[in-house]
């Protein structure tokens, strides 16, 4: 089956307040849309346009809206948008954009694929992420999204030197002293945003005390999160700490990133 005719809708200025930035795009064909750039009248406009465009044969189409009340928007911001039909070359340039950004997405490798580290994967599945489970256990056999990748390994704390520099690592093993070793080797790396391990106050001194055995050193804890996902909330239920660790994520790892570059028309 030939994939149907479809517009790109890119915002290509957005000045003011706007509900997306400028890049953020859709893909409209004549009955359903891919993507978002915002949501609202906005959006329903461009699709409007969109499909008025497909069934002209047009080839492209801009659009300046301000977002006031003469739409029903209140944001006060401004709005350009350019519609194209999505050639072939332009598929192209759009796909090679996706594997950019996707390259681009910091990563998060979760150790343990017990209940919390199997939530925790499924809340990240959905976000611009690079997402990898870790165990060591050979039973462990996890169903995951396919947006997840899955490592087992006897060495799990060797897999640290793998992770990508400004990613982060979130410690939920079932063994405490398999979360202590990929600990002090995520704790070795100065170039991670965020190193996160389950567990509690108890755990967290413990740990320091286990880290000054080993480096023969005081051991600077200021970089890692103990307990994960427990600083607002005190409940345990796995989906609960892994919606709160997922909170975390993206302060420490989307927080500092810049937004993407436009496409080239």
């Amino acid at each position: 089956m030939n994939d149907p005719e479809r517009i790109l809708v890119t915002v290509i200025e957005a000045k003011g307040s706007t509900p997306r930035e400028a890049g953020a795009f859709m893909l409209v064909d004549e009955t359903g849309l891919e993507g978002t750039i915002g949501g609202g009248q906005l959006e329903w406009m461009a699709i409007d346009k969109a499909r008025h465009l497909l069934a002209s044969g047009g080839d492209r189409a801009e659009m300046d809206v301000p977002l006031g009340p003469e739409i029903g928007q209140c944001c006060g911001g401004r709005v350009r948008l350019l519609l194209e039909r999505l050639t072939p070359q332009r598929r192209s340039r759009l796909e090679a954009r996706r594997l950019a950004e996707k390259a681009a997405h910091p990563a998060v490798f979760i150790f343990g694929a017990g209940h919390v580290g199997l939530a925790l994967a499924s809340a990240l599945s959905a976000l611009p992420l690079t997402v990898r489970l870790i165990d060591s256990r050979n039973e462990a056999d996890p169903v995951l999204p396919h947006e997840v990748g899955f490592c087992r390994t006897a060495l799990p704390e060797a897999e640290i030197a793998a992770l990508p520099a400004g990613g982060a690592a979130v410690i939920v093993t079932h063994d405490h002293a398999q979360d202590f070793l990929i600990g002090r080797a995520a704790l070795a790396r100065s170039d991670l945003a965020y190193i996160g391990m389950i567990g509690s106050a108890t755990k967290r001194a413990r740990f320091a005390s286990w880290l000054r055995q080993e480096t023969g050193a005081a051991a600077d804890l200021s970089r890692l999160v103990l307990p994960v996902g427990g600083s607002i909330l005190r409940d345990k239920r796995p989906e609960v700490i892994a919606a709160m660790v997922t909170a975390e994520l993206l302060i420490a790892l989307l927080g500092r990133s810049t937004q993407g570059k436009m496409p080239e028309a």
